[in-house]
Order: C-alpha cells, then sequence, then structure tokens
C-alpha cells in the first residue's frame, strides 16, 4: 500500500498546489463572513465542489432559499454531466470504490484521471482511487487552513473569490493549446458570447449552459454515427 500512496501522491502534485491556495481562499472568505473552521471542514468533505463552495458563501450570507440553492448548484456544475459520461467505462471497474469515484469527480482530478498511467507494481484501482482521496485531503486541509488563518488575522480578501474562475482560465487554455479537437471550447466560446450578447452579463449563465449542453448533445450524436 506504501508504494500506491507514494505514486498517487507523486501524480497529484499539481492540484496539490493548486487545491491548497484556493482551498486557503475558500478558508479565509467563508471565515470573513461569519462561518468557523468547522463549516469549512464539513463543506469541504461532504460538498467538495470548489466554484460551488464559493457560491455556497454568497448563498449563505444572503440567506438564499433551498430552490435557489438547488438550481445554482445544477447550473454551476452542470459540466459534472458532459465529462462524467466519459468515465462510466473507467468506473464500472472500481468496485467497492465506484462510489467515491463518482462523488469526488473534479475538474483537476478528471485531468488527472484521463490521463493516467498506472505506475508498475501498482493495481489500478487503489491507484486511482487514491489520487482521488488524496485530492479532496488537499482541499480540505486548504479550506480548514484557511479559515483557521482567516480567524487569527486580519487581511484584506477582495480578489479572493476570482481565485477559482482564475484556475478554470489556466485549465481551459492548457487543454486548448495540448489538444487537437478545438471544436468543443468553439462552441462553448461561441454559445457564451452570444448569450451574453443578447441576455447581458446578468442573465446569460442559465441559456449558456442550455445551449452548451444541447451542442455537445449533437456533436456527441454526429460522431456516435461517424463511428458506426
Amino acid at each position: 500500500m506504501g508504494k500506491h500512496v507514494y505514486e498517487a501522491m507523486k501524480a497529484t502534485i499539481p492540484v496539490m498546489m493548486g487545491y491548497i491556495v484556493l482551498g486557503v481562499a475558500f478558508g479565509m472568505l467563508l471565515q470573513k463572513n461569519g462561518y468557523g473552521w468547522g463549516y469549512a471542514l464539513l463543506m469541504s468533505g461532504l460538498i467538495y465542489a470548489g466554484s460551488m463552495q464559493f457560491v455556497a458563501i454568497d448563498l449563505l450570507a444572503g440567506g438564499a432559499s433551498l430552490i435557489s440553492a438547488a438550481l445554482m448548484t445544477l447550473v454551476v456544475n452542470a459540466r459534472h454531466i458532459v465529462y462524467g459520461l466519459s468515465m462510466i467505462g473507467k468506473f464500472k471497474k472500481m468496485g467497492p470504490y465506484k462510489p467515491y469515484m463518482i462523488f469526488s469527480l473534479t475538474d483537476e482530478t478528471y485531468s488527472l484521471l484521463v490521463g493516467a498511467k498506472t505506475p508498475e507494481g501498482c493495481d489500478e484501482k487503489k491507484f486511482l482511487f487514491l489520487v482521488s482521496l488524496l485530492d479532496q485531503c488537499y482541499w480540505v486541509l486548504g479550506s480548514v487552513a484557511g479559515s483557521l488563518i482567516g480567524s487569527m488575522l486580519t487581511i484584506n480578501t477582495a480578489g479572493l473569490d476570482f481565485a477559482m474562475t482564475a484556475l478554470f482560465v489556466v485549465i481551459v487554455v492548457e487543454q486548448f493549446f495540448t489538444s487537437n479537437r478545438h471544436r468543443y471550447s468553439y462552441l462553448g466560446f461561441g454559445v457564451s458570447a452570444l448569450c451574453l450578447l443578447f441576455f447581458g452579463s446578468a442573465s446569460f449563465l442559465i441559456p449558456s449552459m442550455i445551449g452548451i449542453g444541447i451542442g455537445l448533445s449533437w456533436l456527441y450524436g454526429k460522431e456516435g454515427k461517424a463511428r458506426e
């Protein structure tokens, strides 16, 4: 088991660097809004959705209803439907680890799992499980640490809520330049730009997600027919 942990830690170093920093930002913002480290621990342990956790701070502070919170969660995390479908085959073989693998599938963990090559001498199921588990541990550690830091120090947190957006931008740019299939990127950019133009910055998110979902379904169906 020691070899599995060692290899998984090596594979997750890039995510660790990002998740601890972003987790600290989340914990500090949560603390600033009056929610202590216990909330940070529970949210990162049970929700574990970085972007949605940042949004949840505003929802908690503003006293949003359960319906509003549920709809916002669906919109913000709708992208999981798209890349979750591509992991069905791999997760079918995960046995008892399958439920946790589904729960812990984040953008960054997905990028590791897609290109993961099981090291020699390691069991694939254990290795992939530990990759996912360690990623969440980094996020939980950063969140709690940020909350504790925020409770002890007075720091200007302006701009910290942009941390997750910045991470997404980096991921999108990296994937664009490392992939030779850009039609999905063009679809996302194009639909978002049109919705921003027609609906405005305050209302374009939901129409964009609907449009992108329809477009991706159409492209997926078209590619499926081409493979037949």
